[in-house]
């Protein structure tokens, strides 16, 4: 892709809110964990309220971009900066995941969470269900094909102990 965009003059962006944290040796994301540089990337974005249990986000790219994007956007406009408790919270846990604080925490959990998100994958697979996305992820996207049964197939998950967002047609 890095390749097309730079053939095409196009732009790269990536949406990092599933992986970032979750996914790459030290948590880093995507472009971690596919070897690419993320200067190779035009608009990086992720959020901050999954892996690192806080609020907010970030959008990264060049000055130009970023400057822009505070001056126009609504959020820039109208909402208020992260408290400074939320951005220690995403410092920690961003040293902790990366295994800047000294600890093998993060890498135990992020082995965890992609040991337990390819099990669960492959269970799924074995009792038939239509799985998409790819390995290592923690985000497991299965197809229902009855839209009327989105809302009772979340309500008997969470009976059974399993939490599952639920995202219908359109």
């Amino acid at each position: 892709v890095v390749r097309l965009t730079k053939k095409y003059k196009a732009y790269l962006y990536l949406d990092e809110a599933h992986s970032i944290g979750a996914l790459g040796k030290t948590g880093r994301g995507a472009c971690e964990y596919w070897g690419v540089d993320p200067a190779d990337i035009d608009i990086l974005m992720g959020t901050f309220t999954k892996s690192y249990g806080a609020m907010g986000g970030y959008i990264a790219g060049s000055q130009e971009l970023v400057d822009y994007v505070r001056r126009h956007s609504d959020g820039g406009l109208y909402a208020n900066s992260l408290a400074p408790i939320v951005c220690q919270q995403v410092l920690t846990a961003f040293k902790v995941i990366s295994g800047a604080d000294g600890t093998d925490i993060g890498k135990r959990k992020l082995a965890a969470v992609r040991e337990n998100s390819n099990y669960f994958r492959e269970g799924l697979v074995k009792i038939g269900c239509e799985v998409y996305g790819d390995a290592d992820s923690p985000v497991i996207p299965i197809m229902l094909y009855n839209p009327t049964k989105i809302a009772a197939f979340s309500r008997e998950c969470l009976k059974r102990g399993l939490a599952v967002v639920v995202v219908g047609f359109p």
